[in-house]
């Protein structure tokens, strides 16, 4: 295609030096060709949509579909396309198909709801943070702060006991990498469809106020049967906590890294957290794959004609360092109004967890640095490896150290809520 860019093969690298930066070739094609081809990891190709306003209008179009049995769907990778090609959930489904279901979680994660935890969540984070402080220095903040918040939160809302969280954190981290072959996604969702079958006959046996018990009232009233039961717990088990985590390791590292923008949080954290976080949100975009989606009929796009089957990728992680909607894009800057981000998607399958996402992450980074001032990364950032080739982008771990003379780190009984 004449003045195309010449790329590589999707998803581009990342220039490492600048971790916390999209691959470089995303600004070159937002800014020559926002609209192109690209090979995928089975050879197959694909329309990378790459600028802010055309990435909305693809996601907002119903004309591209989420279903990934549809032929041209651009998949992740050969173990997240069986699994999830097999086991569907609403996600990728389309409407009126994926409205019915998603209608099913939302009273689960409504906003008034969802704030209603913000003090389980604080307490928490403060019970977390006083079992990390008696570890040796260096510890690892990702398995001693980012996951056990997340999936603790997620677990109790659906029901899930607490000796069962680390064996779905580790089910959880297959089913999204797509490094993982075939058989590994496969028997970690079984393993995971196991453990479910055994919560659902508990709690069949002792209801309880949660997602689990939820469904299985939608169940018996016929409107899900089994395997779509199993199959929306899954999916809330995978998205409630696996992208969370990587926004926690990875924006404590961001801030860590921009001491202006820490310290401008931490003079008003009450009243910047929410501010502070969608810019993180935006920033970082750790879903940096992109959102998926096949035309189902031709439609043009930037001008350039995507024709019925074709495969397109939604770039929201190059829409959101596009100087048309976020001036200054690559600079980190927790004041700006970044509320118009698309890190949770846009559309209809804009992310349904999305509010207690917000939620945690308001509550986890004023807290970690008010208690622990002196936190500092324990390594270089060139040493901590990264998930570049995880579907959700984040730290594989995060060592820091905390300890100072004075002043000491901050009691929990001593912290206020961030909101």
């Amino acid at each position: 295609m004449p003045g195309t860019v010449e790329t590589s093969e999707y998803p581009f690298r990342r220039e490492m030096s600048c971790p916390f930066d999209p691959p470089p070739d995303l600004a070159e094609l937002r800014r020559r060709e926002p609209v192109t081809r690209v090979r995928l990891w089975d050879g197959s190709s694909a329309w990378l949509v790459t600028r802010y306003d055309d990435v909305r209008e693809v996601l907002a179009d119903r004309r591209f579909s989420s279903d990934m049995n549809r032929p041209g769907f651009p998949t992740h990778g050969a173990g997240v396309a069986a699994t999830r090609q097999r086991h569907r959930t609403f996600l990728n489904m389309d409407d009126p198909e994926h409205a019915a279901h998603r209608r099913m979680l939302t009273r689960d994660f409504m906003v008034k709801r969802v704030e209603r935890l913000r003090p389980r969540i604080q307490e928490s984070v403060d019970a977390l943070l006083d079992e990390f402080l008696r570890r040796p220095e260096p510890a690892d903040l990702v398995t001693g702060l980012a996951l056990p918040v997340t999936s603790g939160m997620i677990a109790d809302l659906l029901g899930v006991p607490a000796e069962e969280h680390e064996f779905f954190q580790s089910r959880s981290t297959l089913l999204v990498s797509p490094d993982a072959d075939v058989a590994e996604s496969l028997q970690a969702y079984e393993d995971l469809r196991d453990l479910f079958r055994e919560l659902i006959q508990r709690r069949r046996r002792a209801p309880a106020a949660d997602v689990i018990s939820h469904l299985i009232t939608l169940e018996d009233d016929g409107r899900l049967a089994p395997d779509e039961t199993l199959n929306m717990l899954r999916l809330l088990i995978t998205a409630g906590h696996e992208t969370t985590a990587n926004m926690i390791a990875l924006g404590t590292l961001a801030l860590l890294e921009h001491p202006d923008q820490l310290a401008w949080l931490m003079a008003e954290p009450t009243a910047r957290a929410a501010g502070a976080v969608e810019e993180l949100l935006r920033y970082l975009t750790i879903s940096h794959f992109g959102r998926r989606r096949v035309a189902t009929e031709d439609v043009v796009v930037a001008g350039r004609l995507i024709r019925a089957g074709e495969g397109v990728i939604a770039a929201n992680d190059s829409a959101n360092r596009d100087a048309a909607a976020f001036p200054d894009p690559d600079v980190l800057d927790l004041g700006r109004d970044s509320r118009h981000h698309l890190a949770f998607g846009y559309g209809t399958h804009q992310c349904l967890g999305q509010p207690l996402a917000r939620v945690e992450l308001q509550v986890v980074y004023p807290t970690l640095f008010r208690r622990l001032p002196h936190l500092r990364a324990a390594e270089p950032v060139g040493a901590l490896r990264f998930k570049e080739s995880m579907v959700f982008y984040g730290l594989f771990g995060l060592p820091v150290r905390w300890s100072a003379a004075d002043p000491a780190p901050v009691p929990s009984s001593e912290q206020g809520t961030a909101r």
